[in-house]
C-alpha cells in the first residue's frame, strides 16, 4: 500500500505540500452561524519569508447550549480567485471571542507565496488543528476579497546523494531554501519542517522547527525505510505552513526473470516468471527478443506488476527451431528508473 501511495503522490504535478485544507469529513458545523465578516485592508505587500498581518472580524454566534462556547475561536478561510502564488488557500488563526461585541476577532497572516487574489468562502469552529483538520466543513460564506502583491518569495530545492538509492540503503537530503527572485539565500536561518510521509500532508504552524543555515541549507540522513515515502521540507507559518515542497527518491530498475521452461515447440506458449525489485505495481514491464547481434524488440504486451511482491509473468512464443534470447524490460516509470533482466534462453524445438 505505501508504495502505491508513493506513486499516487508522484501523479500530482508540482507537488506542494501541506498548503491545503484537510480533506472535508462531515457538513458544516450547524451550531456556528455568521452574520457577517470584513478585513481591515483590502490589499497587502509582502517580501520574502515575512507576512501581512490582516485583521478579521467575524460577528456572528456559536451556540451548543454549553458554558464553554464563548471561549471556540474561529478560523476563516479565504481561497484563491486569482493571481500565481504557490498558496492555494489562507487560513486566519484562531480569533478570540469577544462576547459583549458578538464578534471574533485576530489576525490573518498573509505570506507572499499568497500573490495573487483571495475571498472569503467560509468559517470553522476552532482551534486551528495542524494534520487531522476539523470535523467538519467550512460554514460557507461570501465575503470580502483581499489583493496580495508577493515578491521575493522562497524557491525550494533539493539534492539528493546517492541520486539512485539502493533498496536497503540510507540517503541524505540536502534541502536549499532561496529568494527565488533573486537566487541568493535570505542571509539569515531559515526555520523549517523535514518531514517524511503524513508530515508532508499535514498543516504545520510556528511549533515544528528545524533550522538552516545562513545560506539556506540543511542536510538530513534518513533511514533506508525514509525511501519508500515522500520526504518533504515545509516553511511553517501560524496557523498553517505558508509553502513546502516533496520528494521522492530515485530507485533503481532491478529485475529478474526466467522462463518456466527452457524449451518447447515453435509456437508454443511459455510463461516468464519475474520479480521487479520495490514492487512498484503503476508499472508495466515488457518481453522482449534479440533480432540480430544487437537490436532487442518488445514481443509481449505490457505486462502488470503485482502489488507488493512485485512478481509478473509474461508469455513467450519460440518463433524457429533454435536458441532464442530473451530478456524483460522495465521502462523508468514514475521515480524508478529503467532497467532489464539478465538474458536467458528458450530453446525453440
Amino acid at each position: 500500500m505505501k508504495r502505491n501511495r508513493v506513486l499516487a503522490a508522484l501523479l500530482a504535478a508540482p507537488l506542494l505540500l501541506a498548503l491545503f485544507p484537510a480533506a472535508a469529513q462531515a457538513a458544516p458545523d450547524p451550531d456556528l452561524k455568521i452574520d457577517s465578516i470584513t478585513l481591515n485592508k483590502t490589499s497587502v505587500a509582502v517580501s520574502g519569508l515575512n507576512t501581512a498581518p490582516v485583521t478579521v472580524t467575524v460577528k456572528g454566534v456559536f451556540d451548543t447550549g454549553s458554558s464553554t462556547d464563548e471561549k471556540v475561536p474561529v478560523n476563516v478561510l479565504l481561497e484563491r480567485t486569482g493571481g500565481t502564488g504557490r498558496q492555494r488557500v489562507l487560513w486566519s488563526t484562531n480569533l478570540v471571542r469577544n462576547t459583549a461585541a458578538g464578534t471574533w476577532t485576530g489576525p490573518l497572516n498573509v505570506p507572499s507565496t499568497a500573490n495573487g487574489t483571495f475571498k472569503v468562502t467560509g468559517v470553522m469552529t476552532g482551534p486551528f488543528f495542524p494534520g487531522s483538520g476539523s470535523m467538519t466543513d467550512p460554514t460557507p460564506y461570501s465575503g470580502p476579497s483581499l489583493a496580495v502583491t508577493g515578491t521575493h518569495q522562497p524557491k525550494i530545492t533539493a539534492s539528493v546523494s546517492p541520486k539512485v538509492v539502493p533498496f536497503g540503503s540510507g540517503f541524505k537530503i540536502t534541502w536549499a531554501v532561496t529568494d527565488a527572485q533573486t537566487g541568493k539565500p535570505y542571509g539569515s536561518k531559515v526555520r523549517v519542517v523535514l518531514g517524511t510521509d503524513n508530515i508532508c500532508a499535514e498543516n504545520f504552524g510556528p511549533g515544528y522547527t528545524h533550522l538552516t543555515s545562513t545560506s539556506g541549507v540543511v542536510t538530513k540522513s534518513y533511514a533506508a525505510s525514509d525511501a519508500e515515502w515522500v520526504n518533504c521540507l515545509i516553511l511553517p507559518g501560524n496557523p498553517a505552513s505558508i509553502d513546502g515542497q516533496g520528494l521522492v527518491v530515485a530507485r533503481p530498475g532491478i529485475v529478474t526473470a526466467t522462463p518456466s521452461k527452457t524449451s518447447a515447440p515453435v509456437g508454443t506458449i511459455v510463461p516468464v516468471n519475474g520479480v521487479v525489485a520495490g514492487a512498484p505495481s503503476a508499472c508495466k514491464v515488457y518481453l522482449q527478443r534479440l533480432y540480430g547481434a544487437t537490436q532487442w524488440k518488445t514481443v509481449s504486451p505490457a505486462g502488470n506488476i503485482r502489488s507488493y511482491s512485485g512478481k509478473f509473468t509474461l508469455n513467450a512464443q519460440p518463433a524457429y527451431k533454435g536458441l532464442i534470447p530473451y530478456r524483460v524490460y522495465f521502462p523508468k516509470c514514475y521515480n524508478y528508473q529503467a532497467g532489464v533482466s539478465k538474458a536467458f534462453y528458450i530453446k525453440g524445438t
